[in-house]
């Protein structure tokens, strides 16, 4: 080939490889105003979890009575008296409600703010109530539940409303809670709801052993001590087992097992003129029936000197040196005494 014509052949190639050339050079280099944005977008994030609320707490609810006479657990008509409960643990603004109850009827029921400090085990609350009526009082105490703490309850309380008068003859509630007092205490009392004889005379015992006037009406004095928790007979010999003791400054007589006062009975023993002997004796002789002189279902501790029933029992010493007691108790204290028991007699 001839040098012109390949010379000729390069330039044309050259010509026909520029136009190339620049439209690579414009499709890699800077992008021209013309150019899209891209269209690639960030990785999304995770959210972070809100924290878990803290789960209710568990606790204890618990209530007890103030202002009831102690272990009695007894006021008299009219009085006010105290519920103090507890709560743990303590949480700032939780309510309780206290409720009170007469046998299934509601009485009356009132919410309270427990209150402490922050971080103690502990809270509490105190909320006082007037009994109105005579009755049995039971007081509940509950704690609903909330975001915080759990439902709560505490045992219920109990507290003996004691009436202010009760007479001979007399029925009814009144007599019922006078009975069941005078009962725990171990005087002998007749029928349930009935302010009959014998009722009559377990006051009339009670009255002497606390001091009082000796007659056989339950005043106000007497439901009043008897909230107090008075009118215990105070054993003397208690390592003498199944015994008698006899108090005559007293003028009552109770009938003992142990430590345990079992009975007791009003009594009338010697005159100044005829006294009872005093001393530790035992039970020799029991005869039942009625003797020659009057005396009913005897039993003989030391010579001529006996238990035994009566037909005139004064509230004072008037007997012939005997301890009597009213006839329609002779029976009972004869079943009760065993041959052999101490017979105990002191002047008080």
């Amino acid at each position: 080939m001839h040098r012109p014509a390949v010379a000729a052949a390069v330039l044309t190639t050259l010509a026909l490889a520029a136009p190339v050339a620049a439209s690579a050079q414009t499709t890699t280099g800077a992008p021209s105003s013309t150019t899209a944005p891209s269209t690639t977008t960030p990785p999304p994030t995770t959210p972070v979890p809100a924290p878990a609320p803290a789960p209710a707490a568990r606790g204890t609810l618990s209530v007890t009575l103030e202002k009831v006479n102690g272990r009695s657990a007894a006021i008299l008509s009219g009085q006010r008296f105290r519920v103090r409960g507890t709560v743990r643990p303590y949480v700032a603004g939780q309510r309780v409600v206290v409720r009170f109850y007469r046998g299934d009827r509601k009485l009356a029921s009132k919410a309270v703010t427990v209150k402490g400090r922050d971080g103690a085990a502990s809270g509490s609350f105190v909320l006082g109530y007037t009994a109105r009526k005579a009755g049995h009082i039971t007081v509940r105490a509950s704690h609903r539940a909330t975001a915080q703490l759990l439902t709560l309850k505490a045992k219920g309380k109990g507290v003996d409303v004691l009436p202010l008068r009760a007479a001979p003859g007399s029925k009814g509630l009144a007599v019922r809670i006078l009975q069941t007092k005078l009962k725990a205490l171990g005087y002998v009392i007749g029928q349930k709801g009935l302010y009959d004889a014998r009722t009559a005379r377990a006051v009339l015992a009670f009255r002497k052993v606390t001091g009082m006037a000796r007659i056989e009406t339950a005043s106000a004095d007497v439901f009043r001590k008897l909230a107090h928790g008075a009118g215990a007979f105070k054993v003397r010999f208690p390592k003498q087992g199944h015994h008698v003791e006899a108090n005559l400054s007293l003028q009552v007589l109770a009938l003992i097992n142990g430590s345990k006062v079992e009975r007791i009975y009003p009594i009338s023993s010697g005159k100044p003129s005829t006294p009872t002997v005093l001393g530790t004796f035992r039970v020799y002789s029991k005869t039942p029936g009625t003797n020659a002189k009057g005396m009913v279902y005897t039993s003989y501790f030391h010579g001529g000197y006996g238990i035994h029933g009566y037909a005139e029992v004064p509230t004072f010493a008037a007997s012939h040196g005997c301890l009597r007691t009213p006839v329609p108790d002779a029976i009972p204290i004869f079943n009760w005494i065993k041959y052999g028991d101490y017979v105990d007699v002191y002047p008080g």
